[in-house]
Formats: C-alpha cells, sequence, structure tokens
C-alpha cells in the first residue's frame, strides 16, 4: 500500500503566494521562494505552484521563479498555469519541475494529454479539474432515495465554465494517458469546512490513477475524512499550512496516529 501524500499548495498571482475563498477575494500569503523552503523543511511530500492568472492572461508560466524554487527545495514538484503545449511543458520540466499540471489547454485539446503523456511519460502529466457543483436532485435506486449531483468543470483559473461534467472528463483524461488528477472543489475551496468527499470519492471510484483532492482544508479530521471516506491518494492544502494552523509535521503524525500509512 502506498503512503499517503500531504501536499501545500503555492497559488501564484503577481510573483507572490496568495489565497481567497472559492477563487475569490484573493489576500497575500508570503514570498514564494521563503514559503516553498519551509514547506520542503517541514516534511512535504510535494509541492504544487499554480500561477493562476497565466491562462487567463494568455501567458506563459512565470519560469524564472519556477526555477528559483526548485533550487531551493528537495522534494517532488508540480507546476501548472499557461501551459499550453508539449514545448511549454518541456521549458518547466527543464527548469525543475518533476511533473506538469494542466487544465484550460487539455480541455480545449484533449488529445495535448496523450501526446504530453507519451513524450515524457504519464507520470509527468497532472490533470487538473477545477469543478463546482451545478446540479443536485433526488432520486429513487431500488425503492431508495439518492441524491444525484454533477459537476461542471471551469477553466481559466475558474472563471469560464465549460459546460463539461467533471465525472465524465476525469475518465477520459485517465483513458488519454493522465498519470494524475488535481481536483479542486471551487464549492469548497478556502472555506475550511472540509473537503467535498463526494466530489472526491465520485471522481477516485471512477478513474484508476491517483487523485489529489483539494479545496476546503481546515481541520485534521478533514485530511481523515478525504483519505478514508474520499479515497484520495493525497490531500492539497494552502491556507491552513499558510495562515500556520497547523504544520504539516502535525497534520502527519495525527494521521498517522489515526492509521493512515504517512512518511515522517
Amino acid at each position: 500500500m502506498l503512503s499517503k501524500r500531504i501536499i501545500p499548495c503555492l497559488d501564484i498571482k503577481d510573483n507572490r503566494v496568495v489565497k481567497g475563498v472559492k477563487f475569490l477575494g484573493l489576500k497575500d500569503a508570503g514570498d514564494p521562494v521563503s514559503v516553498a523552503k519551509a514547506y520542503d523543511i517541514q516534511g512535504a511530500d510535494e509541492l504544487v505552484f499554480l500561477d493562476i492568472t497565466a491562462s487567463f492572461q494568455k501567458r506563459k508560466t512565470l519560469i524564472n521563479l519556477v526555477e528559483d524554487i526548485a533550487k531551493n527545495i528537495y522534494i517532488p514538484f508540480t507546476v501548472g498555469g499557461g501551459v499550453r503545449d508539449c514545448a511549454d511543458i518541456r521549458s518547466l520540466l527543464n527548469a525543475g519541475a518533476e511533473k506538469v499540471s494542466i487544465n484550460t489547454a487539455v480541455l480545449n485539446c484533449p488529445d495535448l494529454i496523450s501526446h504530453a503523456a507519451k513524450r515524457f511519460g504519464s507520470q509527468c502529466i497532472v490533470v487538473a479539474i477545477d469543478a463546482k457543483l451545478v446540479h443536485s436532485q433526488e432520486s429513487k435506486v431500488d425503492s431508495k432515495k439518492i441524491r444525484v449531483k454533477n459537476w461542471e468543470v471551469y477553466i481559466n483559473g475558474g472563471r469560464t465554465p465549460t459546460g463539461i461534467d467533471a465525472l465524465g472528463w476525469a475518465k477520459k483524461a485517465a483513458s488519454l494517458g493522465a498519470g494524475e488528477i488535481l481536483l479542486t472543489s471551487m464549492d469548497y475551496d478556502g472555506t475550511k469546512d472540509g473537503y467535498d468527499i463526494e466530489l472526491t470519492k465520485a471522481i477516485t471510484s471512477a478513474v484508476n490513477i491517483p487523485v489529489i483532492a483539494s479545496g476546503g482544508a481546515g481541520s485534521l479530521k478533514h485530511f481523515y475524512e478525504v483519505f478514508v471516506s474520499g479515497r484520495a491518494s493525497a490531500a492539497l492544502a494552502a491556507s491552513i499550512f499558510h495562515y500556520q494552523k497547523y504544520t504539516i509535521r502535525q497534520v502527519k503524525k495525527y494521521l498517522k496516529e489515526k492509521g493512515i500509512l504517512m512518511r515522517l
């Protein structure tokens, strides 16, 4: 059995780490290089860097900043934002990223997943899915009432709805060669109310590749829930780490005491 992973996230805007609620109201959270170094020292399993305005502004990722961070950390490093083609992926890998996260570009051109997976290996290709609840209703199945929910995929840093079903898109991304899915609940992002367990479980049950759950971490219990009930392979968080509510070691120690396999 593989260890579960705890992954802090650096959302980057104007060369600074920022954090908001439901993708809005962004506040400054520090210098990216300093924050990255601190998470490396704390024992993060990986680090995710997302240039959250690159796609919307139709520009490339801040590659100089990626290089600066990569030189200062010794943990796996995933970078996303503004990635449009295999040339961009190669540039980020050459800059020090181990994996590249892609959202907007692969929605517009799904074949980019298979092309990138063949060229660089599936292990390098992370498909990011920003999902928002759009439909919820009760239905009868075998005389039992159940609530059926549907989530829509958004692109351009959560600004643009696509009309694409998140569950169906996750399945397609996996079939095209994605090595991992970074799943963010737009409804729970930054709320500290816990991960969207229903969304996470729906995606993890539908694909056979690792799923990183993102959006909503606010307590130690939330991490436990997303691993046990949501079946996530990794849990990504930002606010509780940026504002020092918990350290990464505190989270990992708690989870290990609860029987979750962790690397300490």
